[in-house]
């Protein structure tokens, strides 16, 4: 049989009913205190065709709130307004995943919740800034390092995130591993000077997002956990002496946990060859992202070297970027002015093509 994007698979417990999912994107048309909206519904409906729609990076608590007009997973309220995207979602005949997103150090006070905190594996600031609604670009927070006690919590609060997914109606979860945030943060050497069973070694560096991966797949198994990596990735001032070393140490302990799948970033200025790294490990789970273009991740996909791809820039001008494809139809443009602008303009506007 040949094997195409539009061929449906399985990763783990999850139906996909074509290999193209979407990836997770920071939209930033959450409300105050992390809450979801009903412009989201819209927008995650209208993407549905997808055959996986991976979320937004959703805090597991106040404190994993970063980025203005971002939503969290970790109150009753928030887990009902999730409920009516997953469901929106479950009506056109989708299936969607929680990502969940701990920002770790890269936060600023004035886009965090009252009573919040900017907390990390070491008290070590990132270097640059971010975007806050009161006062334009501001320095990230210096963070608190977290005490050796607290660690258990933070772990504890992702737990508890996955449950509340799945109690929103997700159909599994995905580790956010990369982009500078808490797990990177404990895995590299730049940002994770702990003297603790935490840091110092790889075994160490690496313990926390084990720690973290068994408690996301204990709520309902490992057949409904994904996680992102991206290894070398600088972004939000991150650094690690030997990445390759780290990552190998990491997914040789990851393999056998049994989860759905990983999803690699692939980076081609890094010091690791990543989508080869994720073969290498979970090569009959892995999902491809960055820069795919319709014909290169249709040969992935045919050839064996991936099991499905994600796109996140193809879907923001594109709610039915499966049929355009299927259809032969050229891509729309998004626009760049309301990719981070509150409201539904450039967000849920953008129409369907007309073949």
């Amino acid at each position: 049989m040949t094997i195409d994007l539009f061929t449906p698979t399985t990763l783990g417990a999850l139906q996909l009913r074509n290999r193209i999912v979407m990836a997770p994107m920071t939209r930033s048309r959450a409300a105050a205190e992390g809450m979801p909206t009903d412009v989201m519904v819209d927008y995650y409906r209208q993407r549905a065709s997808s055959g996986l729609i991976i979320s937004e990076g959703i805090a597991p608590s106040a404190d994993g709130l970063g980025y203005c007009r971002t939503p969290g997973i970790y109150n009753r309220e928030q887990v009902k307004a999730w409920r009516a995207v997953t469901d929106a979602v479950h009506e056109e005949g989708g299936s969607m995943v929680a990502q969940i997103m701990h920002v770790g150090r890269v936060g600023n006070v004035l886009n965090k919740p009252a009573g919040s905190e900017t907390v990390a594996p070491c008290a070590i600031r990132a270097k640059g800034d971010m975007y806050t609604d009161q006062q334009g670009m501001q320095p990230f927070d210096e963070p608190r390092a977290l005490a050796l006690e607290e660690i258990a919590t933070v772990i504890d609060d992702y737990r508890k995130a996955t449950e509340n997914a799945f109690a929103a109606g997700f159909d599994g979860v995905e580790l956010h591993c990369t982009s500078g945030y808490l797990p990177a943060q404990f895995l590299c050497t730049g940002t994770n000077q702990r003297t603790d069973r935490y840091g110092g070694s790889a075994e160490n560096r690496v313990r926390f997002v084990l720690e973290v991966l068994a408690a996301m797949c204990g709520v309902d198994g490992a057949g409904r956990v994904g996680m992102r990596i991206c290894p070398d990735n600088p972004f939000n001032d991150l650094h690690d002496e030997d990445p390759q070393q780290t990552f190998d140490c990491l997914l040789q302990d990851v393999e056998p946990m049994g989860l759905a799948y990983l999803h690699v970033i692939r980076f081609p200025k890094g010091r690791v060859q990543n989508l080869e790294l994720g073969r290498h490990y979970m090569g009959d789970r892995l999902m491809g992202n960055e820069s795919f273009d319709f014909e290169e991740a249709q040969n992935a996909v045919a050839a064996g070297e991936l099991t499905a791809v994600s796109f996140g820039r193809h879907f923001i001008a594109n709610p039915d970027l499966v049929e355009r494809w299927q259809q032969g139809l050229p891509l729309a443009n998004f626009d760049l002015a309301t990719l981070y602008t509150p409201g539904a303009e450039g967000y849920s506007t953008y129409p369907r093509a007309t073949s």
